[in-house]
């Protein structure tokens, strides 16, 4: 078996029942500019004891297809989210 893939990011939906949306973001050179862009992605994580809330920074692990299109769990939260930042999601991402 492959190495299982790792990503870390911020969760920005906590709506699911045991399921967090949580948005990646990585850094990569463009092909024909040779500029540094930033790219996202949003992949859907299995929670089973609902313990990452909006906000907070997690670790996410591959796994098996859990359902249609979840395809990862949070591992663990790495950072909890403030307070007083949680009104509002776009001062989050």
């Amino acid at each position: 078996m492959g190495k299982q893939k790792e990503f870390t990011g911020i969760v920005v939906s906590d709506k699911m029942q045991k399921t967090v949306v949580v948005k990646t973001m990585h850094l990569t050179r463009h092909a024909k500019y040779s500029k540094t862009i930033k790219l996202h992605n949003k992949f859907k994580a299995h929670d089973e004891k609902g313990i990452a809330k909006l906000g907070d920074t997690v670790r996410i692990v591959e796994t098996r297809p859990l359902s249609k299109d979840k395809r990862f769990i949070v591992k663990h939260v790495l950072k909890k989210a403030q307070k007083e930042k949680v009104g509002s999601l776009e001062e989050i991402v």
